[in-house]
């Protein structure tokens, strides 16, 4: 797969009035990603600035594509007032490196696939999601897949406080405060 995807070009397709677009990415896309998706959207729903960013999240593996979140998952973003239910899982395709600006994984398995299948004139972002977290604790978003319920609570908690830094991260270079439509 790799392979096939290093010699598609993105800059003649890239448009540029579209805003800038962030994809969250994880293993099987019903945990993890999904779940910062939803973290994401809230936040731009709540500030208004819902048309000043595009937001999706998929997987490197299509083993649940079609699928809706981890039902734990889905529990998890409903006690915090996220619901995630209608989102599907899919994996990520090349024309995601047009799309996207910000492609940011969960850990580094998954950085790594996408720095290999990455085309070489992409000139976005690809980073582990935990960088724009100063707290500088953690380096992934831990994959509570094989965990029980406090393990999702504690992705949420996680992606609570690593979003808003990345959502002013996201001010800061492209103004979304200053364009809000």
């Amino acid at each position: 797969m790799a392979s096939r995807w290093r010699h598609l070009s993105t800059s003649t397709e890239q448009p540029d009035m579209q805003p800038p677009g962030v994809l969250f990415v994880c293993l099987g896309n019903i945990c993890r990603s999904p779940s910062a998706q939803g973290v994401l959207e809230q936040q731009l729903r709540q500030r208004d600035w819902r048309s000043q960013l595009r937001v999706d999240s998929c997987g490197t593996a299509d083993f649940h594509n079609g699928r809706p979140p981890d039902p734990r998952a889905v529990a998890a973003a409903e006690r915090k007032g996220y619901d995630i239910s209608a989102q599907r899982a899919r994996q990520i395709e090349p024309v995601d490196y047009q799309r996207y600006q910000y492609l940011l994984a969960m850990d580094r398995m998954n950085l790594l696939n996408l720095q290999s299948w990455a085309p070489r004139d992409f000139n976005g972002e690809i980073a582990l999601l935990m960088n724009y977290d100063k707290r500088r604790g953690a380096t992934q978003v831990d994959d509570p897949y094989y965990g029980g319920a406090e393990q999702f609570d504690r992705m949420f908690t996680t992606l609570e406080r690593v979003i808003p830094q990345l959502l002013a991260y996201l001010d800061e270079r492209h103004g979304l405060s200053r364009s809000k439509t």
